[in-house]
């Protein structure tokens, strides 16, 4: 997460730009109907905003104005789908901004670099993986999970880092080539994070997991060979 005093006017602008328009499409792309009469999926919901508000405010704070904090999204968008991963993430960037732990104006910032590229990173993932249609559903918890997660983070390190740079205003150390060394340290817990919760859903709870194929990924093996 970024501090406001790190980004210039413009880079604020546009990250305004890029992120209401893509809540405005998540709002209007969400199942209200079917998340009104349903009271399991609410809870679901309210549930997962609840844990990301609190993985949110697990972080690590420093004094030049950037905070590192686990994203999540990952496990949160194979759960309820892009729309409604997109606007909890907004309402637990809001409750972070009600307790002053984020700054407003660069809510368009930080929600485009850790809340849209990460789903986008994982729709696009869990297109692929589905488009390949696999039996095995280690296939989905793996491509899905781990890797997706593990590509989101990398993706968002980059990209905060190349905002930082781009705008001037925040001083990179000398040693930024060493940095490839700690990417691990952050890529790796990402991912077995949102990996694990993905195969805990996937084992308990697979009628959760709006992107999983039940259907398929569940069949018993011996029915494909079933005689007719």
């Amino acid at each position: 997460m970024i501090g406001a005093q790190l980004l210039s006017p413009a880079s604020l602008a546009v990250g305004w730009l890029i992120y209401l328009p893509a809540v405005a499409w998540a709002i209007w792309r969400s199942p209200w109907v079917e998340l009104f009469t349903d009271s399991r999926r609410q809870h679901l919901l309210f549930g997962t905003v609840f844990a990301l508000f609190l993985l949110w405010l697990v972080r690590r704070d420093f004094d030049t104005g950037v905070s590192y904090h686990f994203i999540g999204l990952t496990a949160v968008t194979l759960l309820l789908d892009w729309p409604l991963a997109i606007v909890g993430g907004l309402v637990a960037q809001l409750g972070l901004v009600l307790l002053g732990r984020q700054d407003l104006v660069a809510l368009g910032v930080n929600g485009s670099l850790l809340i849209l590229l990460p789903v986008l990173v994982t729709e696009i993932c869990a297109i692929l993986v589905e488009r390949a249609q696999p039996r095995n559903p280690f296939v989905y918890i793996f491509c899905s999970g781990f890797f997706a997660a593990a590509l989101a983070a990398l993706l968002c390190l980059l990209a905060s880092l190349g905002l930082l740079w781009f705008d001037g205003r925040f001083a990179l150390p000398e040693w930024l080539e060493d940095f490839v060394g700690y990417l691990w340290l952050i890529i790796f817990p990402e991912a077995f994070i949102n990996g694990m919760v993905v195969t805990a859903l996937v084992v308990f709870c697979p009628e959760w997991l709006e992107t999983f194929n039940r259907t398929r990924y569940l069949s018993a093996p011996w029915k494909d060979n079933e005689p007719r």
